[in-house]
């Protein structure tokens, strides 16, 4: 049991990935001690220099051997599973590993879980992402009633994969759009990191409840390529690829180096915006961040001359 007035114990289970990091900052300026759950420590050493020594430490845990499971959650106040993956076995590890992560921390006497999941999921869907995430979300309810469900859009931020290879693209003459008319509303890493620290810090606000958190702009994928591309101070030809030919390309997704995974294709025909019929950022006092307000930042860095490049008049 916490003594009074120790800072809580929180353990982030992909802690060292893209969100991770934000999230592990976020709960670092608060005091917490964290316990970052990675199946290489090696991967989370960049971690504490962002807080007072001995404040964050690494720990090997794999959602898919159990043992390490509840070795990582031991004394915990709060769990967060940031664990998502769109290659191998995702059955193990969206649904098997989140029950069984999320039964280990009520055992461990937990008082907050939070897992985020995404925007979108239904466990009807022909995707296998969106399918074993929504049976993950089931999954973690059964066994962690009063957790914390987060249904974030497609997040973006300095270190992505989305922003960065829309703008790596944008440099070729012609730029082809893939799903051209589907609609995302893309949220900021930061923002979304303060939306999981709070959920973590305060169950007795958030617990129980499902979120779905975007950004304040819904964009096609076309205006998405066209605004990035400008940020990075290119100007594509735009050509929408038709959605046969996307679909044709998909069918070979499991080739290596392939585009375009099936499962990819299947995700992208569908908008990736929140339903309006759950709470949002508005929940957690979080104003969120607009696309162009800093991604400028970092894609600058594709601009010809570098980010400190004059900007076109």
């Amino acid at each position: 049991m916490r003594q009074p007035g120790t800072p809580p114990l929180i353990t982030i289970f992909g802690g060292g990935g893209f969100i991770g990091r934000y999230v592990c900052e976020e709960l670092l300026k608060t005091g917490a001690r964290l316990r970052v759950a990675v199946r290489d420590p090696r991967r989370a050493w960049f971690l504490q220099p962002l807080g007072s020594v001995g404040q964050a430490s690494a720990i090997a845990a794999d959602l898919t051997k159990p043992a390490t499971v509840e070795r990582a959650v031991e004394g915990a106040d709060a769990v967060i599973n940031l664990v998502g993956v769109f290659k191998g076995d995702l059955e193990a590890v969206h649904v098997q590993g989140a029950g069984k992560l999320a039964a280990a921390a009520k055992k461990a006497g937990a008082k907050a879980l939070v897992h985020i999941s995404a925007i979108g999921v239904d466990a009807e869907s022909e995707s296998t992402y969106s399918q074993t995430k929504a049976c993950g979300e089931q999954a973690v309810r059964a066994a962690f009633p009063k957790a914390t469900i987060i249904r974030p859009s497609t997040v973006f931020g300095p270190e992505d994969d989305f922003t960065n290879r829309f703008a790596a693209m944008a440099d070729l003459p012609l730029l082809p759009v893939v799903a051209p008319r589907s609609r995302f509303q893309p949220v900021y890493v930061r923002d979304l990191a303060r939306a999981i620290a709070d959920a973590a810090l305060a169950p007795g606000a958030h617990g129980g409840k499902t979120y779905e958190l975007a950004g304040p702009e819904a964009m096609s994928m076309r205006e998405l390529n066209e605004r990035i591309a400008k940020m990075a101070g290119c100007t594509p030809d735009l050509i929408e690829v038709p959605d046969f030919v996307a679909a044709g390309i998909a069918m070979f997704g499991f080739l290596p180096g392939a585009p375009l995974s099936r499962d990819q294709w299947l995700m992208l025909r569908k908008d990736n915006v929140p339903s309006g019929k759950l709470p949002g950022f508005k929940e957690f006092d979080i104003t969120p961040t607009p696309l162009g307000a800093v991604a400028p930042e970092w894609l600058g860095r594709f601009k010809k001359g570098g980010r400190f490049a004059p900007s076109a008049a």
